[in-house]
């Protein structure tokens, strides 16, 4: 959930800075969007395993 946070508030931090004319953003920040979705299949895969079990 963390690593889903953590890549939405890049996404934001984006669209933000876009927004106030920044145009060379810094690779960091666009690898930290990559956590979103890796967060979310983390997520997603953990819970499937978690329910399995039962």
């Amino acid at each position: 959930m963390a690593m889903f946070a953590l890549g939405l508030l890049a996404i934001i931090a984006i669209f933000a800075l876009f927004a106030v004319g920044y145009e060379n953003l810094p690779v960091w920040l666009n690898l930290a969007t990559l956590l979103c979705p890796a967060g979310f299949i983390y997520g997603v895969v953990a819970t499937v395993l978690r329910n399995r079990r039962r």
